[in-house]
């Protein structure tokens, strides 16, 4: 995945880039993602446009060039023709190609309406592929025991508080490689989740004791801002996505599970589902737990326990009657 960098798109997409995430309030991972996107795009119509381009590496096709003009032409057709490109030629899947109509969506809403300049927005009509929702992946309550049990090592007390608080609070990567210590306040700690919102985390005892052995040991450092990450990695800087991802899948691996079939993501399915159907927590306040801004995300949840769907049909004040057989006499 390519990173944001000015100079490489049109002037005006990075314009609209630094608008998404100064003013949107996008994640820079989203920005990094409409920047692949938009990179794509403008290359693809590049190579459409100019013949002379058909032969030329894709990847080194210069799109900083591409004009106001040659925008204002671009149609919805080129836009479903990009689209049907990334999906026959990159092989995208529903949910990157999703992610694409709502980049194209935003930007050519922008430079219509908010830099004004195109006279008509060709992606006000662009549809989105139908995407097949999949149930959750996620540990059984034994699995995840399992896989806490696994937790050794130099680096022990920190990736065991890591990984419960996967299993425990649910939250997202990027929330969790961003907290700093002045986040936790006594039994609770607050994150920055999707779209730059803040929410709060209660910490149940099994966070607590595993927040008060990691702080025991850890390290002490302070970034030039001034802030204290919670995670340090072993060169005393601020854990990466990518050293918790490795670290989570050892442990995955340790614990005898399949480490092509669970990640950190999993994680949070599992915390999710375990409150749901293990806890029985309500839908309306795992959703806030879960920093999902729609119940109708959360509700995924509510379909991966059968023994709920049975236990709710061995309810039904039917679910015991039956009728008597009855022999024909005659007189």
């Amino acid at each position: 995945m390519a990173v944001f960098e000015y100079g490489i798109l049109p002037y005006y997409a990075d314009d609209f880039l630094v608008y998404l995430e100064a003013i949107s309030g996008k994640s820079k991972n989203t920005v990094n993602e409409y920047f692949y996107d938009l990179l794509m795009f403008f290359r693809f119509m590049k190579q459409k446009k100019h013949p002379t381009l058909k032969n030329e590496e894709f990847h080194n096709i210069k799109v900083n060039d591409y004009s106001v003009e040659e925008l204002s032409e671009i149609k919805l057709s080129d836009l479903y023709s990009f689209l049907n490109y990334m999906n026959n030629e990159r092989k995208d899947q529903a949910p990157t190609r999703a992610r694409k109509v709502a980049c194209l969506r935003s930007f050519f809403k922008y430079v219509w309406n908010k830099a004004s300049l195109i006279s008509n927005n060709p992606a006000a009509e662009l549809e989105s592929p139908k995407i097949t929702k999949k149930l959750p992946k996620y540990l059984e309550l034994d699995e995840s025991i399992a896989l806490l049990e696994a937790i050794d090592g130099d680096f022990k007390e920190r990736d065991y508080c890591i990984i419960t608080l996967f299993l425990n609070c649910g939250m997202r990567l990027s929330e969790l490689v961003g907290i700093n210590l002045s986040d936790i306040r006594e039994d609770s700690l607050t994150v920055l989740g999707k779209g730059a919102k803040e929410r709060t985390i209660y910490l149940n005892e099994a966070c607590l004791d595993a927040l008060k052995r990691y702080l025991a040991v850890r390290p002490d450092y302070e970034e030039p801002a001034g802030l204290k990450p919670l995670f340090l990695s072993k060169r005393k800087k601020r854990i990466s996505p990518k050293t918790v991802q490795y670290t989570v899948k050892k442990y995955i691996k340790l614990a005898s599970l399949d480490p092509t079939k669970y990640s950190t993501h999993k994680l949070r399915h599992t915390a999710a589902t375990l409150m749901y159907t293990v806890g029985e927590v309500d839908i309306r306040s795992l959703q806030e737990i879960l920093g999902h801004e729609s119940v109708a995300t959360t509700e995924i949840y509510t379909h991966v326990n059968n023994s709920r769907l049975k236990d709710a049909v061995n309810k039904n004040p039917l679910a015991g009657y039956k009728k008597q057989d009855t022999k024909n006499s005659q007189d």
